[in-house]
């Protein structure tokens, strides 16, 4: 694993503990864009393990996985869940979609989302070694 793999997984980290304590605060929205940086980061662990490159600037979970080689290898709940960050990500930067996104998200669909984000991580370092 080289030193661009480590960043990332480290910055990872970082998030998760960010990820649970905005669930803990109630700030659902802020929790599910978190969540989405944690897939984006992972997925980009694994382009830059392949690549020992810096990997591209793009937010998309989709392209990072393909990039990543490991599209096709995801379950149907790894698919899912990257299909529930993907809006999260980009709608909650924006004032005009804050309000539809929040009406979608309660407590308990969060610890669902923060729940399975953490399992994800955890089988991108374990594809990893890590």
């Amino acid at each position: 694993m080289n030193s661009k793999t480590d960043y990332w997984l480290e910055m990872c980290d970082d998030d998760l503990i960010t990820a649970k304590a905005m669930l803990n605060t109630g700030r659902l929205l802020w929790m599910g864009f978190i969540c989405h940086l944690i897939a984006e980061k992972a997925l980009k662990a694994v382009v830059a393990n392949m690549t020992d490159d810096v990997p591209p600037k793009t937010h998309d979970l989709r392209k990072l996985a393909v990039l990543g080689n490991v599209l096709d290898d995801l379950t149907m709940e790894q698919r899912t869940l990257l299909g529930t960050l993907m809006p999260l990500h980009l709608e909650a930067r924006y004032p005009e979609y804050k309000k539809k996104v929040l009406e979608t998200l309660t407590t308990e669909s969060c610890k669902q989302i923060l729940a399975e984000t953490e399992a994800f991580l955890c089988w991108i370092k374990q594809r990893l070694g890590k």
